[in-house]
């Protein structure tokens, strides 16, 4: 039997503060809020993805759910069409959000990096970033 999913549809990162992840994806970058629970989590939508913020130390004694947990800095991309890049790029120099990195990948497309107030790495790339390869 051969597997293949369509994309990902959820994506989790580890958090210490509720408040703070909220006034970062949903203040600033404007991801929906779905649902919050103080003290253990805040889940925004992202298009058709789901990105799941965790208090790490709420679901590391999980009971009723698999335990699950994480810590450093943790990755993932948020992707944009290749003709908005630029655009997308001037939206988050206007927020005030650092970029820290700007990459040139195969001589050709870019991605930026920045990070949440956990220092988690994030990204903007290109949703064609990845066409062709693998």
């Amino acid at each position: 039997m051969e597997l293949s999913f369509p994309h990902i549809k959820e994506t989790c990162l580890y958090i210490k503060d509720i408040d703070e992840a909220e006034a970062f994806y949903h203040g600033k970058l404007k991801l929906p809020i779905v649902a919050k629970a103080e003290g253990r989590h805040i889940f925004f939508r992202a298009g058709s993805s789901m990105l799941l913020c965790f208090i790490a130390e709420s679901t590391k004694q999980e009971t009723r759910f698999p335990a699950h947990y994480g810590s450093g800095k943790q990755h993932m991309g948020f992707g944009v069409p290749l003709s908005e890049y630029e655009a997308w790029k001037e939206k988050f120099i206007a927020l005030d959000i650092h970029i820290t990195h700007e990459h040139v990948w195969n001589e050709k497309i870019k991605s930026f990096y920045f990070e949440d107030p956990d220092g988690n790495v994030l990204e903007v790339l290109p949703n064609e970033m990845w066409d062709g390869i693998g």
